[in-house]
């Protein structure tokens, strides 16, 4: 189970994982929370569903990279030049569910973060903890983890897949290689994650 997802009687997944595993998922999970802002926590909208279900949310798209490849226009190919028309359909579609959408990316990044924090890791430096996921809490991983490739893959500008396969010949004293390794390493968890909830 080391390094990677197996799936558990009625539903669910677990991964074994050391301390240093754990710190490093955290410490992403968090700096993930940072930049996607936090939460609506005052004002009447906070307090009240249905002033949250019409509160309007930025309608211009972010201008870092990497909460654009986050909350990307609706409309339009990515990359591409918008015609007025798109860029009007695109702020009038982000304005209405990119609050939503954060909503969900921090809840998701929270859930990784408090599914750690319940981790009891005893003994020396080899020591691994299994953390077992509901199907619920996998839900939750599996967005996580999907936003964490998106935001590390644009800061290293990863823009296809071949660019992607050049990431494994970088040489070791590049000093994207750490950030690479992490990047590799979530897309093996994602891809064991969807796996174990497909049956294996």
């Amino acid at each position: 189970m080391a390094g990677h997802f197996e799936p558990l009687p009625g539903g669910g997944a677990a991964v074994a994982l050391d301390e240093v595993e754990v710190s490093i998922l955290r410490s992403l999970a968090v700096q993930l929370l940072e930049l996607i802002g936090p939460g609506e926590t005052e004002g009447p909208e906070a307090a009240d569903p249905l002033a949250r279900l019409f509160a309007e949310g930025p309608s211009e798209p972010p201008a870092d990279p990497a909460l654009a490849r986050l909350f990307p226009d609706a409309y339009g190919s990515p990359g591409a030049e918008q015609d007025e028309r798109e860029r009007a359909y695109a702020s009038e579609f982000r304005r209405y569910t990119e609050n939503d959408l954060r909503d969900r990316k921090r809840g998701d990044a929270l859930g990784m973060v408090r599914s750690l924090d319940g981790l009891s890791l005893v003994g020396g430096d080899d020591e691994e903890a299994v953390l077992r996921l509901s199907p619920d809490e996998c839900r939750q991983w599996l967005g996580a983890l999907n936003d964490l490739r998106l935001t590390i893959g644009a800061r290293l500008e990863v823009t296809d897949e071949d660019q992607g396969e050049a990431l494994y010949r970088l040489p070791d004293e590049d000093p994207r290689k750490p950030m690479v390794m992490a990047y590799l390493w979530l897309g093996g968890l994602q891809e064991t994650l969807v796996e174990s909830l497909m049956g294996g």
